[in-house]
């Protein structure tokens, strides 16, 4: 059974919530503030962690960036009420993998749910190999990528989402393929989380005037090692 941390601090709501939860199948755990969240986080390291933005004592911002300090993998969906772009892109930048705005459908949360637990699964690439381009260097079977010689660490879905663009180098990488790729589902490409994800890749890796990852505008990506002098 999968175990989920539900944070809110609305009763309402969190009780709603966990019942859905629970009657779908999922060993649930809830607390209503962000230190409780960060407590039982490290204390039974659940499959995922629905998130909720306005907590007390701790944000949900403040949550998923000192748990990202400790812990990399846990998928961290957010919940908001907060519906402003730049709020949204704050929490992926913060370290959250998706949001979902309130109010939402059970059937919509579950899906989030689904497609977000596929990471495990869904991360681990059938490529093989080493893919090269300009000072990038990616070893597809450590699961470890280069930069000049120096070794840039990316987060699961980010690693993911550079080894599908660049196992396809110059080809159009559409955000529905790149959301069924990476994420099993196909409702991110109408979401600005893959956008989000492709932005903290190229702050990582696009350095010494190489750019990797073009932009195919109103479309998608395309992988293109690019060198501008």
């Amino acid at each position: 059974m999968s175990s989920i941390l539900l944070v809110e601090d609305d009763q309402t709501i969190r009780l709603t919530v966990e019942f859905s939860l629970t009657k779908a199948g999922y060993e649930v755990t809830s607390v209503g503030d962000g230190e409780q969240a960060l407590r039982c986080a490290y204390a039974i390291d659940p499959d995922l962690i629905l998130l909720d933005v306005m907590l007390p004592k701790k944000s949900g911002f403040e949550v998923v960036r000192d748990l990202r300090e400790h812990n990399d993998e846990v998928p961290v969906i957010m919940l908001t009420a907060l519906d402003r772009e730049e709020d949204k892109v704050k929490g992926l930048d913060a370290g959250a993998d998706d949001y979902i705005t309130k109010p939402f459908s059970t059937k919509e949360l579950l899906a989030r749910i689904r497609a977000n637990m596929r990471r495990a699964t869904m991360g681990t690439t059938t490529h093989t190999g080493i893919i090269e381009a300009g000072q990038l260097k990616i070893d597809v079977d450590a699961a470890r990528v280069f930069v000049n010689g120096e070794e840039v660490f990316l987060r699961s879905k980010e690693y993911a989402l550079l080894v599908a663009m660049a196992s396809r180098p110059d080809a159009l990488c559409t955000r529905q393929w790149l959301a069924q790729e990476v994420w099993g589902e196909d409702f991110l490409s109408t979401s600005r989380t893959i956008d989000t994800h492709v932005r903290r890749i190229r702050k990582a890796i696009e350095r010494n005037g190489w750019t990797y990852i073009q932009t195919a505008h109103g479309m998608g990506y395309r992988f293109s090692a690019v060198h501008k002098d």
